[in-house]
């Protein structure tokens, strides 16, 4: 079967939305794939503090930003495919994460598929993690199913986002993933502290001095010492991360030098093989050396509409498991009772 899919992603560091247009041929579980276009719409500094305002909001202010949140999607959705005079036969969209609080049995995302729907006039595939915390699972991370079979011939796969988080097969050949560390939530929170929206290439950090309290302090924390690994949120940030830097007067090319550092080796402990990386870390140029330094693996960096846009093209691929009525959620991966066929569909 031959797939045209919009792949739309909006992650926790508020960067944007990132759009990608994915051809895919499946023939049984075998899957070939495309992006022949793909393009970020940056998010004001305005739009960012809305977003982040949503946190602390009323239900019915949170309900009123879901549908406005889908709304401004499906007009996005709607000027790319018009603008690159495209055929798409479904959007698949992972909607803006407010809330990620599974141990209270509940993920919300925002971005009403009925209202992307409406806007772009494309049937569309959301709400990819409700059904596996429903399940008693994570509900993340998903996007390891589609490093098993879209980047199979990699050992693992590791994606430095606002969490970095691994996936590779274990013995079992179970796939398996989790999240290691907060990596561009806390980079570019302390970027903004200098009025950058993000360090860029790793500028900042480069010019820094590593703290060895600091680093000692943010390796010791309770979290890198659990036998079993958790979804990482904001919340976990928020509570334990920003803190400990703020009880540091140090200035924020140190704190960005100690934090970055503090990344690299809690990486460090989990790469395996040829290792591929990808998200907005891969382009800090810095925190690539230092890794690379440190490592003694193979660290593959692909071509840049896979680093920039490898979670858009997964979230496709998940609608598109979701529209042939198959796994897409990995128990193996969330902790679920049983994996599952996610996502809801509007059209």
């Amino acid at each position: 079967m031959f797939y045209r899919v919009l792949g739309l992603m909006s992650g926790t560091s508020l960067d944007g939305l990132d759009l990608a247009y994915c051809e895919f041929l499946a023939e049984g579980e075998e899957y070939k794939y495309q992006i022949l276009e793909a393009e970020t719409v940056e998010y004001e500094p305005s739009f960012k503090n809305f977003l982040i305002s949503l946190e602390n909001c009323t239900g019915e202010q949170l309900a009123e930003a879901d549908f406005f949140l889908g709304s401004f999607f499906g007009r996005q959705a709607k000027q790319f495919i018009e603008k690159h005079n495209l055929t798409v036969d479904f959007i698949a969209s992972h909607g803006q994460t407010i809330y990620h609080q599974v141990a209270k049995g509940f993920t919300t995302q925002l971005g009403n598929i009925s209202a992307l729907a409406a806007e772009s006039g494309c049937k569309v595939v959301g709400d990819f993690r409700s059904l596996d915390v429903a399940l008693g699972g994570e509900g993340a991370p998903l996007v390891p199913i589609g490093d098993k079979f879209l980047f199979a011939r990699y050992d693992c796969c590791l994606n430095l986002g606002g969490f970095s988080n691994i996936s590779y097969d274990n013995a079992e050949k179970e796939r398996i993933a989790y999240d290691i560390c907060p990596t561009n939530i806390v980079l570019n929170y302390l970027a903004n502290f200098v009025g950058m929206p993000f360090d860029a290439e790793g500028k900042m950090a480069r010019s820094g001095k590593i703290d060895e309290n600091l680093l000692k302090s943010l390796n010791d924390l309770d979290l890198y010492n659990q036998k079993q690994h958790i979804s990482l949120g904001k919340e976990w940030v928020k509570a334990n991360i920003f803190p400990l830097l703020a009880s540091y007067p140090l200035a924020v090319e140190d704190l960005m030098a100690t934090y970055l550092e503090h990344i690299v080796v809690q990486l460090n402990k989990h790469i395996v093989g040829d290792c591929l990386l990808t998200g907005g870390g891969a382009k800090n140029e810095y925190l690539v050396e230092r890794l690379r330094r440190l490592c003694k693996h193979n660290i593959v960096i692909p071509p840049k509409n896979i680093i920039d846009y490898k979670e858009a093209l997964i979230f496709a691929f998940l609608g598109l498991r979701r529209m042939e009525g198959k796994i897409n959620c990995l128990r193996s991966v969330t902790h679920a009772k049983r994996d599952s066929c996610s996502g809801l569909v509007a059209f």
